[in-house]
């Protein structure tokens, strides 16, 4: 097995070495940290060797632009796709790199020893799996924004989520979507025609059974059997993982990625399907959309013309600031995600660049119900640590919420553990607010929230390692649940609310929210991105026949 740029064969060994000890230490507290911080010169000189594509020289955008896209996730992607397809020229602007995928270097790092390639812009992480990690500061794929009382994940690379999240995009029942979005949206007209077009574009599709049955998803086979045995059926997700490259890192004709426990911090080899390789793609292949990597949105204005102004940093990834500019737009989608479209929003309406925001600004946010959950198996043999979820329950006993088979996060040697990712339909929302003294837009997140969520999807896990057998009880070592973090941050900016029915932003013709903070809290015990795309390809679609 080749060992280029980072190490993957050196974490491995590492890791069998350290053996379930770690696991059980680190829920404990007992665990010090894997890696001291290194200093940035010296990392800096290896990611260049590693990875020099995201260090060749960036180009400028435009100082006009018929439209400005921020952002390059779900709701970005779509936007600029379509946009150029009517004809209409845009600027797509993205604080994070354009990564590179390649069958056998390691272009991102994983979360079992991470470097600087897997964080934007912070020296320290502790994730899902409890064992605190140190690292040089780089303009890595992944933003854990802490908050009081959350941690929130979020892209920060050209592709947005679609580079860091486990690749399951799942459409809500009409029943919690209608609760959720109070009329503002057609459930039928997502389904009959949004949902569908996302699906082909996305190329999704369910685990295939040879992928299955193979020995990195054994975990998956074992997770469905306790469930079964729990007296639910499970529902086979739909992925946004190539198979055929996933079958390349089990047949040995690539470098293992999505079967090894690899997926929050990027795939190297290509395995996710991701936004670079179809909206993205297809958008500068019209010529009239264009992307610009390394450029930080800081602050929006409308000027009294009604033409948009965009102030802008230009970042090496390393950091340093390249230069600082105005740029203008006729047109200015947001498509930054929840927390960077609501800082945007928010700051503007505090500061009187966007004097004419309504009362609905930064309201209506919340981490769609997400809680991770660790049960025992049912036997002592490996489960192996295949990246992709093959499949979901529904329970609603108590709050609505579903569980999703998923992988361990940074521990990539064998624990005895199935892990879930539990989404509750959970009410609690919070508001953005703006402090003017250091200009920061912030929020926080109450305990309660948090323990009611825990409660909820610990009783369902609880009840099927309790009727699966399972050898291990997690909830005694504090291992169970953790719900300090979310990976599917939404609102901020809702629809019906903060915006028309399609998007359009109150008191500011021309200004359009295309991301996750159009949406209430919640999609409804699943995960978010499909909803997103979807409904990012509603709205454009009425937006550009409507001329505005």
């Amino acid at each position: 097995m080749r060992d280029e740029g980072g190490g993957w064969v050196r974490r491995r060994a590492f890791f069998k070495a350290a053996g379930t000890a770690a696991l059980f230490g680190a829920a404990l507290g007992s665990a010090t940290t894997a890696r001291p911080a290194a200093a940035d010169p010296v990392w800096n000189l290896l990611f260049q060797q590693w990875v020099p594509e995201i260090f060749a020289p960036l180009p400028d955008p435009p100082e006009h632009s018929p439209a400005i896209v921020i952002g390059s996730g779900f709701g970005a992607a779509v936007t600029a796709l379509r946009l150029a397809e009517a004809g209409i020229a845009n600027t797509v602007l993205e604080r994070g790199s354009r990564w590179p995928n390649d069958p056998w270097r390691e272009i991102f790092t994983g979360d079992d020893l991470p470097d600087g390639r897997g964080f934007w812009h912070r020296t320290n992480f502790t994730g899902v799996s409890k064992v605190p990690m140190n690292f040089a500061s780089f303009g890595g794929v992944l933003d854990c924004t802490s908050y009081p009382g959350i941690d929130v994940w979020r892209g920060a690379a050209v592709g947005g989520g679609s580079v860091v999240f486990t690749g399951a995009m799942v459409a809500p029942e009409r029943r919690f979507f209608d609760h959720l979005f109070g009329g503002a949206v057609e459930y039928g007209e997502l389904d009959r025609v949004y949902y569908p077009r996302v699906r082909e574009m996305l190329r999704l599709n369910s685990m295939p059974a040879d992928v299955y049955g193979a020995a990195p998803f054994t975990h998956s086979r074992a997770w469905d059997e306790q469930v079964r045995k729990a007296g639910y059926q499970p529902k086979s997700n739909d992925s946004i993982f190539n198979w055929d490259v996933v079958r390349g890192e089990l047949a040995g004709t690539c470098r293992p990625s999505a079967t090894v426990a690899r997926s929050n911090l990027g795939n190297s080899n290509g395995a996710k399907f991701d936004l670079n390789q179809n909206y993205l793609k297809y958008a500068q292949d019209t010529g009239r959309s264009a992307i610009f990597p390394g450029h930080q949105v800081e602050s929006i204005a409308q000027e009294p013309g009604g033409r948009y102004s965009i102030r802008v940093t230009k970042l090496a990834p390393t950091g340093d600031v390249l230069n600082t500019r105005t740029l203008t737009c006729d047109q200015l989608f947001l498509g930054a995600g929840s927390v960077g479209t609501s800082e945007l929003l928010v700051r503007a309406q505090a500061t009187g660049t966007l004097p004419n925001l309504n009362e609905h600004i930064g309201a209506g946010w919340g981490t769609n119900g997400d809680v991770v959950l660790g049960r025992g198996a049912s036997a002592l043999a490996g489960v192996g640590q295949g990246v992709p979820s093959a499949s979901r329950i529904f329970d609603e006993s108590g709050l609505p919420l579903s569980l999703e088979s998923w992988y361990i996060p940074g521990i990539p040697f064998e624990t005895g553990a199935l892990a879930s990712l539990g989404m509750v339909l959970d009410p609690a929302r919070a508001k953005f607010g703006y402090d003017a003294a250091t200009n920061r837009v912030g929020l926080s997140w109450p305990s309660k929230n948090r323990e009611d969520m825990v409660a909820a999807a610990r009783a369902v896990d609880h009840r099927i390692a309790e009727r699966a057998g399972a050898v291990l009880e997690y909830g005694a070592i504090g291992y169970d649940a953790n719900a300090l973090f979310t990976a599917h941050p939404l609102g901020g900016a809702v629809l019906g609310k903060a915006t028309d029915g399609y998007g359009r932003v109150h008191g500011h013709p021309g200004l359009y929210v295309m991301d996750g903070a159009a949406i209430p809290g919640s999609t409804g015990t699943v995960n978010p991105s499909l909803t997103i795309a979807a409904l990012a390809e509603r709205n454009i679609q009425a937006i550009i026949r409507a001329g505005r």
